[in-house]
């Protein structure tokens, strides 16, 4: 069951009278905006993001802990442009690690954390998303979840889109595959299946284009495998272009950045049908249904499955 993180809230910094101290760092300007809600009102301060992370962190580092992970950032607050960050820089430093690819010649760092404190951190640095790559840091070459994000077009409604999750959850049982699906926080459905890592990034991109290639073209009215806008009216996006080494797909758990405080929230396939949105679940009732409930995905941990050369024949499209 899950349980708030047990560490010291809302204290103030030595010597400080607007700092606060959320999980042993330092939270300056807490009350800066950094959600609005869709009447422009401030729905969550950086007081409220560092919160949130200091209590759903244990079960968020289940997935998102030890991968190289890209961070959106607004320092500037919900007043100004966000962007990416998945390089180290000042401020990420008590508790954020950091790692390279074997074959980069730029020797470039990539960020990611073992302690979930480093969440709180991030909090402190106004990051408001967090992205995950598909593979360990210390096996990066080797990924160990794929992706398939089901991205709708604006004119698609969302039992289209729980459809489409119900779909490819088909074709994934009929392989033998376990799968999960998880709210984005934005319009559409991830469904996540979990292997074992022992395929290349380059076999697992392929498998995953071609279950989205034969999804859209058996059902080309609804759905598309490319990126093509021109082509993607009225039809929902398959994309499986997260499945690369360094693509990333949104953490579980994760806020995004819209209106309202929304998270990437797993689900149940039963939880499913009831579902009326992507962005259904907010920060606030993350926590509650976390404390009712648990972590709908508690079983994650116990799907030791593989992709097979017989499941990759099975879907492979000629080219």
């Amino acid at each position: 069951m899950f349980k708030p993180a047990a560490v010291a809230r809302d204290a103030p910094a030595p010597g400080k009278a607007d700092p606060l101290i959320i999980a042993g760092i330092t939270i300056t300007h807490p009350g800066k905006a950094l959600f609005r809600d869709a009447s422009g009102k401030v729905a969550a301060t950086k007081l409220d993001l560092a919160r949130y992370l200091a209590d759903v962190g244990p079960v968020m580092a289940r997935y998102a802990a030890n991968r190289f992970i890209s961070l959106l950032r607004a320092p500037r607050g919900a007043e100004g442009q966000g962007f990416f960050q998945r390089h180290p820089q000042a401020g990420f430093t008590q508790y954020w690690k950091t790692g390279q690819l074997a074959d980069d010649d730029n020797h470039d760092a990539y960020l990611y954390f073992t302690d979930p404190r480093a969440l709180v951190e991030a909090a402190q640095m106004d990051t408001l998303e967090f992205h995950i790559w598909g593979s360990q840091a210390d096996h990066p070459d080797r990924p160990d979840r794929i992706v398939f994000d089901l991205d709708p077009a604006p004119e698609v409604g969302f039992a289209a889109v729980k459809q489409g999750a119900l779909d490819v959850r088909t074709v994934l049982d009929a392989l033998g595959l376990a799968a999960l699906p998880m709210l984005s926080g934005g319009k559409g459905i991830h469904v996540v299946v979990p292997v074992e890592p022992r395929n290349d990034w380059p076999t697992v991109k392929r498998f995953s284009a071609d279950v989205a290639t034969r999804l859209s073209t058996a059902e080309p009215d609804r759905y598309v495998a490319t990126m093509a806008k021109t082509k993607r009216t009225g039809r929902i996006f398959i994309d499986h272009f997260r499945n690369d080494r360094t693509a990333s797909a949104v953490a579980p758990f994760s806020p995004r950045n819209r209106a309202g405080t929304p998270v990437a929230w797993p689900l149940t396939w039963d939880d499913l049908k009831d579902v009326g949105s992507a962005s259904a679940v907010s920060m606030a009732q993350a926590l509650q249904r976390l404390q009712s409930s648990g972590d709908p995905w508690q079983g994650y941990d116990e799907i030791k499955q593989s992709l097979t050369a017989k499941m990759i024949a099975a879907v492979a499209v000629k080219t």
